[in-house]
């Protein structure tokens, strides 16, 4: 299998799905940030019809494309499900986000249970470094957070502006990191040099288990992560939205939102300061069990949270998750594919599912619709990660993960661009601000 064989395969994909913006002729929905007094009524369709027609049947083809390729490498598909429920589906922007948040979690579960069965070595290493979850998703779901109200406050031409940036580049970076991997291997990555020496890459995670307790289910570092999932979604509900949608009573973007708010800053700090004193006596336990010869790595915990932080604030800003910038920025890190896409993917459930959840608890409709397409999605994820799993067996390229998400992202680009310029457009044409504005 040839490096330009594989590259013009991604290639007529990304025309293929840069061609749906064509399909319909449905206008753009107004964005989110130009209508605040949105109800709960607008969580339904608007143009809901009976029976399965043409669009959602496009929909659900389109969807579980994305949701193939978007499970190889561990990201969320956001970027990629929300352009199309909004230009094939024709739905408004608030109803596909909330089916977003479905579609997403359902192919993680998938993702996260498949990779949970895998093993990587032969059954001696897990795929999933709880340990690295546990460092990156109080300040992920922080960052994503703050990214929701500068995505309120900034203009629809700025946002669209820094997600091309900022996108392009780590699109550009990944795929490059790609093409190392893949000439490494080509090269016979897998076995050995001509002295004898191994060349297999080693894992570059630094937050990883020793192999002999990786095999053991990390039960402390699970209990962590839902008592993690918990705390924030607490404070979610008690929050609300900024369109005063909550379990109780609270003035959006009142004085109590916005304290309630700053809770998520010491809950992050908290969780993590408690990981890393857990993490140093076990360290500790483990010099002293081995007389003091233990080498300790660089010290480089704080970075996964600095790391989490921009990626969730960024996913934030740009209305795609945090899961799509996380995982370029680990395989530039040196992470292993392999373990970068499982790692994302159990990221990505926690923050999606903690999203879904809320979606129905402020009293969303439509839910069997969305229930359906996170069910296709389980299902397109199972397939997509299953033929890339033979295809990385067979041929031995774990480089093909590192590919997908570059498609991924270049697909998001390509949608998300496009939509994004119609919506600025016609916001200009009729008049609209284009400024700065409120978060609420």
């Amino acid at each position: 299998m040839k490096l330009h064989t594989f590259m013009k395969c991604l290639f007529l994909l990304t025309v293929l799905s840069s061609s749906t913006s064509f399909i319909s002729g449905v206008e753009t929905p107004t964005s989110i940030s130009q209508t605040p007094n949105v109800s709960r009524r607008h969580f339904t369709h608007k143009n809901t019809v009976e029976g399965i027609g043409i669009r959602s049947v496009a929909v659900a083809a389109l969807s579980s494309v994305a949701a193939a390729i978007s499970s190889a490498g561990g990201v969320g598909g956001g970027g990629l499900f929300i352009p199309i429920l909004t230009i094939v589906g024709g739905q408004d922007v608030k109803t596909a986000s909330t089916y977003s948040a479905f579609m997403v979690t359902g192919g993680a579960v998938a993702n996260v249970a498949a990779y949970t069965l895998w093993r990587s070595g032969g059954g001696a290493r897990r795929l999933i470094d709880y340990e690295m979850a546990l460092l990156c998703q109080p300040w992920l779901l922080l960052g994503v957070s703050c990214g929701v109200v500068l995505n309120a406050v900034f203009p629809e031409w700025l946002i669209m502006l820094l997600f091309v940036v900022f996108v392009a580049g780590c699109t550009f970076k990944t795929c490059r990191s790609g093409a190392v991997h893949w000439s490494l291997e080509s090269r016979g990555f897998r076995g050995e040099t001509e002295n004898g020496e191994s060349t297999k890459m080693p894992l570059l995670c630094a937050t990883g288990d020793q192999a002999g307790d990786e095999v053991r289910a990390p039960w402390m570092s699970v209990g962590m992560l839902v008592l993690i999932w918990f705390s924030f979604f607490a404070l979610y509900l008690l929050r609300g939205n900024r369109y005063g949608q909550g379990i109780i009573q609270i003035e959006a973007c009142g004085t109590g939102y916005w304290l309630i708010s700053s809770m998520q800053i010491p809950l992050a700090i908290f969780f993590t300061s408690w990981i890393l004193i857990r993490r140093s006596s076990a360290t500790a336990s483990t010099q002293q069990e081995n007389g003091g010869r233990t080498r300790r790595r660089p010290s480089s915990e704080l970075v996964f949270p600095i790391m989490a932080l921009l990626a969730g604030l960024l996913g934030g800003v740009f209305g795609i998750g945090g899961g799509m910038l996380i995982s370029p920025i680990l395989l530039q890190m040196g992470i292993e594919p392999q373990v970068t896409a499982a790692t994302c993917s159990f990221m990505v459930l926690v923050s999606s599912s903690m999203s879904a959840l809320q979606y129905l608890l402020l009293g969303m409709e439509q839910i069997y619709a969305a229930l359906t397409y996170a069910a296709i999605c389980f299902v397109a994820s199972l397939v997509g990660l299953t033929v890339i799993r033979k295809a990385i067996l067979k041929h031995g390229r774990p480089s093909i993960i590192v590919f997908s998400v570059g498609t991924v992202m270049a697909l998001s680009i390509v949608l998300m661009t496009s939509f994004g310029a119609l919506d600025v457009w016609r916001s200009y044409t009729a008049g609209q601000n284009m400024g700065f504005k409120k978060p609420c």
